[in-house]
């Protein structure tokens, strides 16, 4: 079937939208009609990656739509229902049979390979082959081919349009609150880093009754949408110093802290800044690097760091548990969301660099 998509074709070079072919669905695979599909940091570090992912493909790995046709062992799904799309998983290795999906051992190759395991795409161009499956979707397009496992069904009250972010940057600001630090009521919380990841955050430790949380950001706008969305105070650390507000907020350190930025200096001042067994999580890879830390600090204080991939969550129970809080007013996460048309993707990613976009979503063009 002919879909429309963006391609990312050349390292550092606007997508193109393009006409591509898409095969059928395998035996275990669903066909999904995309409605909208959320921009995330990491589309655009693949995009600037030389070698990170192969190219041409198509990314995008925050789709929400809508499930056209199944592959002959699917059982979850039927044709009809709303998804959510997420990462992709393998569901055999000793992670994934234990619930711990965000760790599973075959993580690398399901998302970023660009194909399937025997070798082939999902997609094909007018002159080549286009890579496909990036984390196991490539929503980027107007429809998508994904496996039963990373396909979340989701109630269909809630509008799809909105959905799509939860597959991956909404669900691990949640899930590092919820999940990975259990953030418990009454808890001192401090988010470095007020995106769309770092407002998740913050609007999880308000569901779960933190008494303290605390926004760190350099963009006044985030910092006033972070009061709204939950935050007790906020920090502008392009105009006072940080930690010297923490400390005068949050006296005997914080209890937890989780940093989004992936700077090193925000890093060992957080982790500097934990009170008594506080725990440190950490979200942005940044790039690989290393951080040093006190030790004597950490084992006197029992304190502890945290790494933390897609909110510790399990997709298909956290999914809909977070669609819940939201159709009970609790987590209003569509107010992070400016919508773009799919012939306007280069824009929104721009937009969400620069900062005046929190989270892009792009509209699939109706069929």
């Amino acid at each position: 079937m002919q879909v429309q998509a963006a391609v990312c074709r050349t390292t550092g070079a606007p997508l193109s939208i393009e006409s591509l072919q898409l095969g059928e669905p395998r035996d275990d695979e669903v066909l999904v009609r995309v409605v909208a599909t959320g921009v995330c940091h990491t589309d655009i570090g693949m995009r600037e990656s030389p070698t990170r992912v192969p190219k041409p493909i198509v990314l995008g790995h925050e789709g929400a739509g809508i499930v056209e046709k199944t592959g002959g062992s699917v059982r979850k799904l039927r044709p009809g229902d709303h998804v959510v799309m997420t990462f992709n998983t393998c569901g055999h290795c000793s992670s994934c049979y234990q619930g711990h999906t965000a760790y599973c051992s075959q993580l690398g190759r399901l998302n970023f390979a660009g194909q399937r395991d025997d070798g082939t795409t999902a997609f094909s161009g007018s002159d080549t082959g286009v890579h496909s499956h990036f984390f196991g979707q490539s929503s980027f397009a107007t429809y998508a081919i994904c496996s039963q496992r990373n396909a979340i069904p989701v109630r269909k009250d809630i509008p799809l349009e909105i959905l799509g972010p939860l597959g991956c940057g909404i669900q691990t600001g949640a899930g590092a609150v919820l999940n990975s630090l259990n953030v418990r009521p009454g808890a001192s919380l401090g988010v470095f880093g007020a995106g769309s990841v770092g407002l998740a955050a913050i609007m999880a430790a308000r569901l779960a009754g933190a008494s303290v949380i605390i926004a760190v950001d350099t963009q006044p706008s985030r910092l006033d949408i972070a009061i709204e969305l939950g935050a007790t105070h906020v920090i502008n650390a392009a105009q006072e110093d940080t930690f010297s507000r923490i400390q005068a907020i949050a006296g005997h350190g914080l209890d937890f802290a989780l940093d989004t930025t992936g700077n090193l200096h925000v890093i060992r001042q957080a982790v500097e800044h934990l009170g008594v067994r506080g725990v440190c999580g950490l979200i942005n890879t940044a790039k690989g690097a290393d951080a040093s830390v006190n030790i004597l600090n950490m084992v006197l204080g029992g304190k502890s760091v945290k790494g933390i991939h897609q909110g510790d969550s399990n997709p298909d129970t956290f999914i809909p548990q977070l669609i819940e809080h939201y159709a009970q007013g609790r987590f209003p996460f569509d107010r992070l969301i400016q919508f773009y048309a799919l012939a306007d993707i280069n824009a929104a990613m721009a937009d969400m660099e620069s900062g005046q976009t929190i989270k892009p979503v792009i509209r699939m063009p109706a069929l």
